[in-house]
């Protein structure tokens, strides 16, 4: 796997999307591959796929807005 290149493929909803991404510098955080699949969730790979350590992203807390009286 070369370490500056993402390529993709998925299912869009209406159709199959392809995407390829190579980095100019730097090279993409690969996660780990277990039991043959590379698992990320969306926000990590939108990470992934803009060439940011997918590894930093988190999930964001919020609480739901308290009732005004």
């Amino acid at each position: 796997m070369l370490r500056n290149v993402l390529p993709g493929s998925g299912w869009g909803g209406t159709g199959l999307i392809i995407a390829y991404k190579r980095l100019e510098q730097n090279t993409f955080k690969w996660p780990a591959i277990r039991d043959g699949v590379l698992r990320l969730d969306p926000a990590q790979f939108e990470a992934l796929f803009a060439g940011l350590d997918w590894r930093r992203v988190t999930t964001l807390v919020t609480r739901p807005p308290a009732a005004v009286e």
